[in-house]
């Protein structure tokens, strides 16, 4: 250890530091690579397996199903947890990475609705399952083994390059995809090209295995192997004793639930924000996240690093607050400088909803098998998946919904009228040009995108991500004793990051819907990272001093 008497003795990284941080830090990137692709590729996975139902459920169920992959991270963080805890960390993140390259390899070759029916999403579904009971156990044991191998009072620098894995890993498959999307063009891309990221995961998937093969299990479990310490039974250790439940519990609602929603609202909302309600071309909403990633990615050691002498709870909480504070000023500016003409439009013809609120549905309905046909519905639903505010007026009951583009009047129909089909034509002929004479684009204009501002704006989010994310590896490792440490730190992880983060994008876009302003499902990260901060204020206690090492 490069430690005496409790204090830190600075002597340079050792090869074998390096080897571990570098195997497992490569690994992990290689993993979240798979993991983000079906994010990234949302639009043609819809077009695909998800075919078979109206536009609007089809991306809705496409969202749910990328959402599914960190529904089943808990119990991976519980079936690898317990086995890291209880076999050992180096082979457990063998068994997960085998799991998740193969389950992405196999949707680059998953046939598509119009060929195997409902059998297509439903195997999609299951492949993203199995991912995510890979990343569950993936995480847990990269950073427990990276900071059992750290010395004391550099486990924040250590542990962050496992934290920056994410957005590498990110910012891989985004250049994959724009790569081969250039050189295929956009047509042959959307018809088979996507599918060529998931294909190529094979290869990583081999380097990666490689890698970790040449690793030595950590010293830290090696030592209370030898010793007979280790847990048999790491679940009823972790989760049924108060005084480690307690803990577990306060990572999360002191934790990782705003660590979860600050990170996925910086580097997913943002890109389904620019392409789904900006409608900034898929590339260029591509090329400024990978450029906001690009510079911010540093500062996960930046902030890491910065742990080691300052504590990890003061970067963190000061992550929640700022986010929280900022979200909604931020987001109208990206707005601004994206589609200045999408705003000019909103100021100078308000979109209002004029309808009886009784036939106004929640449109949430991911398996596609109810139809919104009332006149409100209809409405609704051209509005939300043009991306525009309105506002809701009651009429009364028995009238027939209308939209108001300024002084300008679009008659709705009845879905369930005999000549429905013909009425919906007319309809969409007419609100198009209706929205299109008001100064409404149907796409954002490059010409008026103002890219440096715009990657400000994203970077200043990505800043945000890497002081809530830098940290808290070390913290949640330090947290918990080494013979339940995998165990424990997983799972408030993995419900932080998969259920309160990972179904962000859904919840973000179902609220959206149903209130009719582009911005109103930034209320959901904010509240979260609220509650989270002033939880964590209160109840969590700074960590970056505790000896892991006596914590058998």
């Amino acid at each position: 250890m490069a430690t005496v008497g409790g204090q830190i003795s600075h002597v340079p990284m050792t090869h074998e530091e390096k080897r571990v941080i570098f195997a497992s830090s490569l690994g992990t990137v290689f993993e979240w690579y798979d993991f983000f692709l079906a994010g990234s590729l949302a639009v043609f996975i819809s077009k695909s397996f998800f075919s078979g139902v109206n536009p609007t459920a089809a991306f809705i169920f496409t969202l749910l199903s990328f959402a599914a992959g960190f529904a089943v991270r808990p119990f991976g963080a519980i079936v690898f947890g317990r086995l890291g805890d209880m076999v050992g960390r180096k082979y457990t993140f063998l068994v997960t990475i085998m799991i998740m390259g193969l389950s992405t390899f196999l949707v680059g070759f998953l046939p598509g609705y119009a060929s195997i029916g409902i059998a297509s999403p439903v195997i999609f579904v299951a492949m993203r399952m199995l991912q995510g009971l890979a990343l569950g156990g993936e995480y847990g044991g990269a950073a427990t083994y990276v900071a059992e191998h750290a010395p004391a009072g550099r486990r924040g620098f250590y542990t962050s390059w496992i934290q920056a894995t994410a957005t590498l890993g990110l910012f891989l498959s985004l250049l994959v995809i724009l790569g081969v999307r250039t050189a295929l063009g956009e047509d042959a891309f959307g018809v088979w090209g996507w599918r060529i990221p998931f294909v190529a995961s094979i290869i990583l998937l081999a380097v990666s295995v490689w890698i970790r093969l040449q690793l030595h299990e950590s010293p830290v479990f090696e030592r209370i192997k030898a010793e007979g310490k280790t847990s048999k039974r790491p679940l009823t250790e972790a989760f049924a004793e108060w005084k480690n439940l307690k803990i577990v519990i306060l990572a999360l609602v002191g934790l990782t639930a705003g660590q979860a929603v600050v990170w996925y609202t910086g580097q997913f909302y943002t890109l389904f924000f620019l392409t789904q309600t900006m409608k900034v071309d898929g590339s260029s909403a591509n090329i400024m996240i990978a450029i906001a990633l690009l510079i911010g990615t540093p500062f996960f050691l930046f902030f890491g690093s910065l742990s080691d002498r300052i504590g990890r709870k003061p970067i963190i909480m000061a992550g929640l607050l700022i986010a929280a504070c900022t979200y909604f000023p931020l987001f109208k500016a990206l707005a601004h400088y994206t589609n200045p003409a999408l705003e000019a439009a909103s100021a100078k013809a308000p979109i209002v909803v004029i309808a009886n609120p009784d036939e106004c549905s929640f449109q949430f309905n991911p398996v596609g098998t109810s139809k919104f046909t009332s006149s409100c519905d209809i409405a609704k639903a051209a509005l939300s998946k043009a991306g525009l505010n309105y506002e809701n007026v009651a009429a009364p009951a028995g009238t027939l919904a209308e939209i108001k583009v300024g002084d300008t009047v679009v008659n709705t129909y009845d879905g369930k009228a005999a000549d429905a089909k013909d009425q919906g034509k007319a309809f969409d002929k007419t609100i198009a040009s209706t929205l299109k004479a008001a100064g409404y684009p149907a796409k954002a204009d490059p010409s008026q995108i103002n890219w440096p501002m715009a990657v400000v704006i994203l970077t200043i989010m990505m800043i945000y991500v890497t002081m809530v994310y830098g940290p808290i590896a070390a913290m949640l490792v330090e947290m918990f004793p080494t013979r339940i440490r995998y165990t424990s730190m997983s799972l408030p992880y993995h419900i932080g990051n998969g259920w309160f983060g990972g179904f962000l994008p859904a919840t973000a876009f179902a609220i959206v819907a149903a209130k009719g302003n582009i911005f109103s499902g930034l209320w959901y990260p904010i509240v979260i990272a609220v509650a989270t901060f002033v939880i964590g204020m209160l109840f969590i206690r700074e960590t970056k001093d505790s000896d892991i090492y006596a914590k058998d």
